[in-house]
């Protein structure tokens, strides 16, 4: 019988100015870690940068030109997931405690630290960031495949909703990364399934929305009711809350409607508002334009983002005519393509997917328009 692989030991960075100190731990530690060290803060943050991610990163309090509360603070920026460990001396002890409060930092230990001590924190240390790396995995496995789940049946139903849905989604990755925001899944899922309550509207009022058409009464309650709608269709996911949380937010007329006026929200709102209006045929600038006439209703950053990203998309892309049986998946459609009837087979904005080409393999000749415009980058 072929012996199993033992699991790979937990990957440790233990900084310390001290060069006996990081010996000794480093022979205390090696059996049950694969250890890595580093003399200060930055030569710290440099190992992360290019040996991480750690399971565990264990820092000394007193060191030069960065503390270990510092450090261990911009380790969680660019690490979530890394359980932080601080050792300090007994005069340290009042600075140890604020840096556990204010910098979520697991555990502190005090010098000298007993052998057994330390093992016992740092498997527990291994433990929680097994719990964390557990729970991440939940996120990104269960829960996305049950939102892209969610979005094959939108995709099916409602070819126009789910191209908003992408457009949107990409607007936002677009303003996350223009912010530095790292934590942005709950974001993006928003984006994504903002458009599902398009699938309980009736065909014509969703093309007056999707083309900005002017609705009537009952079909403008209709749409002001698609958050709840969405709401519903989510509230048996277990983990979606935040996401609920923004889709409640979006549900009022105006952000000072709700204390959740958050940034985050904020950028959600204004990547829907943009693509409204790029849907009626503005340019981005004069979208831009229409969104900053709206005084104190966008948060400044974020607009400021967003023109940063869309300000200039015109200056880098460029539109090609191809046709249907030439599209590659990752091109982007900029037009409508429709049936020989008339009948919209996939919005502008929408990305072409390993589905969608095996679609268009299965077009019988003159069912679908011959030529279709891309977006190009140049």
């Amino acid at each position: 019988m072929a012996m199993r692989e033992a699991p790979p030991l937990p990957r440790i960075l233990l900084v310390d100015d001290e060069p006996a100190i990081l010996e000794g731990l480093q022979f205390q530690l090696r059996k049950s870690f694969n250890v890595f060290t580093a003399a200060n803060g930055l030569e710290g943050l440099a190992q992360i940068g290019s040996r991480g991610p750690f399971a565990i990163v264990v820092s000394d309090m007193r060191m030069p030109r960065m503390d270990g509360a510092e450090f261990l603070t911009r380790v969680r920026q660019a690490e979530p997931d890394t359980v932080r460990v601080l050792l300090t001396g007994q005069a340290d002890l009042n600075s140890a405690i604020a840096a556990v409060n204010e910098g979520q930092i697991f555990r502190f230990l005090t010098k000298p630290c007993p052998p057994e001590q330390l093992h016992k924190t740092l498997e527990d240390a291994a433990r929680q960031h097994h719990l964390l790396t557990a729970e991440r995995d939940l996120l990104e496995k269960t829960l996305h495949g049950s939102i892209k789940a969610l979005m094959d049946v939108l995709a099916l139903t409602n070819a126009v909703a789910f191209g908003r849905a992408t457009r949107i989604r990409q607007i936002v990755g677009e303003l996350c990364d223009a912010l530095d925001i790292s934590q942005r899944w709950h974001l993006e899922v928003a984006a994504m399934v903002s458009q599902l309550g398009a699938i309980t509207l009736p065909e014509e009022t969703a093309k007056k929305l999707y083309y900005g058409e002017e609705l009537n009464a009952d079909e403008q309650q209709l749409v002001e009711s698609l958050p709840e709608v969405v709401a519903s269709l989510l509230g048996n996911i277990p983990r979606l809350e935040p996401v609920l949380a923004l889709l409640a937010g979006l549900g009022k007329k105006s952000p000072r409607d709700t204390a959740g006026n958050s940034q985050e929200l904020g950028l959600l709102r204004i990547a829907l508002d943009f693509d409204a209006l790029i849907t009626r045929g503005l340019s981005p600038q004069a979208c831009l334009d229409t969104l900053r006439g709206h005084t104190g209703h966008y948060d400044k950053a974020v607009l400021q983002a967003l023109a940063h990203c869309r300000g200039n998309e015109t200056d880098s892309q460029e539109i090609q005519e191809i046709q249907i049986q030439s599209v590659q998946e990752g091109m982007v459609f900029a037009e409508d393509v429709h049936t020989h009837t008339g009948t919209l087979l996939v919005p502008r904005g929408y990305q072409v997917n390993a589905s969608f080409m095996a679609h268009v393999k299965a077009f019988k000749r003159g069912y679908v328009q011959e030529t279709v415009a891309v977006i190009v980058s140049t």
